[in-house]
């Protein structure tokens, strides 16, 4: 997948988004997706590529400040409990205006889906709609025990060589994510109050064995968003697009079909 940079401002200084187009180049219509907390252009292999083909669709897929090859977070600067809504509210949209991407589907996963959601809940004519795999909503015990066991497998086993593969500056990718979820302030994060301002149809899509998350936070979603569907995938755990890819294909080409402009 060849990739490009974009300059964009966060924080008041300029960094450098890996960013890569897939699909139809020529589409009208823009999928944009949004990595995981551990994700970056390459982790998503070829998904976005596939998917946007059977959409007709053009798709950009672009890594978050310290992942992937964009701009690495100095290790010592720390993350709060805003740095979603951050991405979501600032950095996203300087992205799109960049690159003249204006009412794009989104397509987040992990993290990636919670920005999803905020951005859908912060500019809610601004999108056709929102496929929403594995957010989170609120803070459960289940995560942060996850979590901790990434931490443990990262310092003890191959995970940071496994993740190396990936991210220019593994311990930037990380401990950037690592390290806000467990803090002590991030214990009381929480978008629910978001997701009733969501106008766009969202389609929510989780693993019934899932680990980081249990189906309460999916079911939130599909409640208060006046638009929202839900898709629960057994024997699917945190990532639903690689356990059961043929699933969420066959879902999203439904679900974007249905709401075409």
């Amino acid at each position: 997948m060849q990739t490009t940079n974009l300059k964009v401002r966060r924080n008041g200084r300029d960094i450098a988004l890996e960013c890569a187009w897939v699909g139809d180049k020529a589409a009208k219509e823009t999928m944009v997706f949004l990595h995981e907390g551990l994700g970056s252009v390459a982790m998503w292999k070829d998904f976005p590529h596939e998917l946007c083909t059977r959409l007709g669709m053009r798709g950009l897929v672009y890594s978050r400040y310290g992942y992937g090859k964009s701009t690495p977070r100095p290790l010592e600067e720390r993350w709060d409990a805003t740095f979603m809504h951050n991405e979501a509210q600032n950095v996203l949209p300087q992205l799109l205006a960049g690159l003249k991407i204006e009412r794009p589907w989104l397509f987040g996963h992990s993290d990636g889906a919670s920005i999803a959601l905020i951005y859908a809940a912060t500019y809610p004519l601004a999108m056709p709609g929102v496929i929403a795999v594995a957010p989170h909503v609120f803070v459960e015990p289940l995560s942060i025990e996850s979590i901790e066991v990434a931490r443990d497998l990262y310092v003890r086993s191959g995970l940071r060589e496994k993740l190396g593969k990936y991210h220019n500056d593994v311990d930037s990718a990380f401990w950037g994510w690592n390290d806000v979820w467990l803090s002590h302030e991030f214990r009381d994060w929480n978008i629910m109050d978001a997701l009733p301002h969501i106008q766009a149809p969202t389609l929510t899509i989780q693993g019934e064995d899932d680990e980081y998350g249990s189906p309460v936070q999916v079911e939130n979603v599909a409640r208060e968003v006046e638009r929202g569907e839900l898709l629960l995938i057994p024997n699917c755990k945190h990532s639903p697009h690689r356990d059961q890819p043929e699933i969420v294909f066959d879902a999203v080409e439904a679900f974007v079909n249905d709401y075409r402009e």
